[in-house]
């Protein structure tokens, strides 16, 4: 159940050079490990976007990438332009410090960008752990502020004083009255530099996320609400995962970690493939995870535009998702390219197909009607001379579908079987771009 609020919740933004907390603020607010937070500068680049609850009242969070004034290289360059575009869609800003570091020339000139922006500044000075380290705050008055915050966003000592205030400066979204409401949650996922947050871009029509020539910029699962035709979807765009053995610092295994974090939080899964290159093995075992979490797929071949043979290439690809991508050839393909637009309007309509198979209900008739008509043509396994007997089945969840079958000898059923049975009440239903899942349970006949 999801609250409705009276109006837009007003938005604050989270700024700070690098490795002053703000990620670890960010999630203290959001109540949930949203950012990656680690010890290394510079950890967020993109603005990552969550919700905080406060006092009865709504708030928007945006963090923002550390920025360092005086850095000339393109990827600081990028995080100027971030922080900037989340100021500008901010109602107030926390400006986060650093007790351990004081005050250094980089926190002036941030200072002096934000004073242009016009908008309630928040001077919050993080790593203040003690009554004792309180001291270590009073420099950052020099900065101009009327009002310095010490604080712990680790500990959260001093949080709730900073919120009063700033609640009473720009009041959140009051609740109006409940309201259902069900979106597709959407993780975009597939290997470092596959052009995940290029497609994002595109969908959303702004340069919300980071997008340089360097691969494994996008660390954190970030949520973009995109909307189309007055429907609303939820993007969830990944780092890209590697092979373990190519995973060789500790954030790029935060990263994998947040990329799976992200396809249990989602309904449905993206997964990017470079057209170029074809179906890999590691592509193989990102649809495995898809798999194994229950999650509705389509496949996206990005980068068509640099195809040389379409028509000869996209034979070859087929035969490669068949072979390679077997596990889930029940996901839909589509040709793309995140950089021309081409194909993109195929996807909207693709992913509203497959979350409504992902919701969809068989009757208890309808289906034992064709599961007998399965069996008919199967070779059933038997145990000491008997065979399989399936009573009835009937399907008790959905989001994936699934299916409890009661039989006689659940123990003989291995996974050939199984599959066989997976893939005929697929293609018996038709259903596309979602799993099936099958549960068998002992009940015995009873004359």
């Amino acid at each position: 159940m999801k609250k409705k609020f009276a109006k837009a919740a007003p938005t604050i933004a989270i700024v700070g050079r690098p490795n002053t907390g703000k990620s670890t603020l960010f999630n203290r607010l959001a109540r949930e490990k949203i950012a990656i937070v680690d010890d290394l500068p510079g950890v967020t680049r993109d603005r990552l976007y969550a919700k905080m609850d406060w006092a009865g009242m709504e708030y928007h969070l945006i963090d923002t990438g550390g920025w360092v004034p005086e850095a000339e290289d393109e990827l600081h360059l990028e995080l100027k332009t971030q922080l900037e575009i989340a100021v500008s869609e901010a109602q107030a800003v926390i400006f986060l410090l650093d007790a351990k570091d004081g005050l250094v020339p980089a926190d002036r000139m941030i200072a002096d960008q934000l004073r242009k922006s016009r908008k309630p500044v928040f001077f919050a000075v993080n790593k203040v752990d003690t009554a004792a380290r309180e001291k270590f705050a009073y420099e950052f008055y020099e900065l101009g502020a009327e009002k310095i915050y010490p604080l712990s966003a680790e500990h959260g000592r001093g949080v709730a004083e900073l919120l009063e205030d700033l609640a009473a400066k720009v009041p959140g979204a009051g609740e109006e009255e409940p309201e259902e409401e069900s979106l597709p949650r959407i993780a975009v996922i597939g290997k470092p530099n596959v052009g995940k947050s290029s497609l994002i871009n595109r969908l959303i029509g702004e340069e919300r996320l980071l997008v340089t020539s360097q691969p494994l910029t996008t660390r954190d699962a970030v949520d973009n609400e995109v909307e189309y035709k007055g429907r609303k979807y939820i993007f969830v765009d990944t780092a890209g995962v590697r092979k373990k053995r190519k995973i060789d610092q500790r954030l790029e295994r935060l990263a994998s970690i947040q990329a799976i974090k992200a396809i249990e939080r989602a309904n449905m899964a993206l997964l990017m493939i470079d057209a170029t290159e074809g179906a890999t093995d590691q592509d193989a075992k990102l649809a495995g995870l898809i798999l194994r979490r229950g999650r509705a797929c389509v496949i996206l071949l990005n980068k068509w535009d640099l195809v040389a043979e379409p028509g000869k290439r996209a034979l070859e690809i087929e035969k490669e998702i068949k072979t390679t991508l077997w596990h889930i050839a029940f996901a839909p393909a589509l040709l793309v390219s995140a950089k021309t637009g081409e194909g993109l309007e195929r996807i909207f309509p693709a992913i509203d197909e497959v979350f409504e198979q992902y919701n969809r209900k068989i009757s208890t008739g309808e289906l034992n009607r064709k599961i007998e008509r399965i069996l008919t043509a199967a070779p059933l396994p038997h145990k000491q001379g008997k065979p399989l007997k399936i009573f009835y089945a009937t399907q008790t969840r959905v989001r994936p579908p699934t299916f409890v079958f009661f039989v006689n000898y659940p123990e003989i059923i291995k996974e050939p079987f199984e599959r066989f049975l997976q893939n005929r009440i697929i293609k018996e239903f038709q259903f596309s771009g979602t799993p099936v899942v099958l549960e068998f349970r002992e009940r015995r006949h009873r004359g």
